[in-house]
């Protein structure tokens, strides 16, 4: 019975593993990002490496385009003219975020699951750069759906 057990973890943190995002870390990307244009903000997405949820992922839209996936431990960025923005993803249910982007500002939205009645809702906000650069240092690149 011990042995049963120990393979059945085992099972379920290789699956686990292979949920998270592989790619280049934020450190080994970082001097690599092209520099904003006068009139362009940036908007980063990431997803920390949470094993709660680890399996859910959902389309992420900025506006109502899709602009990527919140995958367990990535981020990728998009840039968008200065102006008004809604980010979405829906499970069951959507969540949103709202924000104003000015020109050469950065934002950045960390998604997470959240409790549904289904599913994992997956649930973007806002978070200050202090906070959203210390857990983006780890989190693997992923390349943006670019529209």
């Amino acid at each position: 019975m011990r042995m049963l057990r120990c393979i059945g973890l085992f099972t379920l943190l290789a699956f686990l593993a292979g949920c998270a995002a592989t790619g280049p870390k934020m450190s080994e990307v970082k001097s690599t990002i092209p520099a904003l244009s006068q009139d362009q903000g940036r908007i980063y997405f990431y997803r920390t490496r949470s094993i709660f949820g680890a399996a859910i992922t959902a389309d992420l839209r900025v506006n109502g385009d899709v602009v990527g996936r919140s995958t367990r431990g990535s981020f990728f960025f998009v840039d968008r003219p200065a102006g008004n923005y809604e980010v979405a993803s829906s499970t069951e249910t959507e969540k949103k975020a709202t924000f104003a982007l000015s020109g050469r500002e950065t934002k950045y939205v960390r998604t997470y699951v959240g409790m549904g009645i289904l599913v994992g809702r997956i649930i973007p906000e806002l978070v200050n750069a202090d906070e959203a650069e210390k857990e983006m240092a780890d989190l693997a690149y992923v390349e943006s759906a670019k529209k």
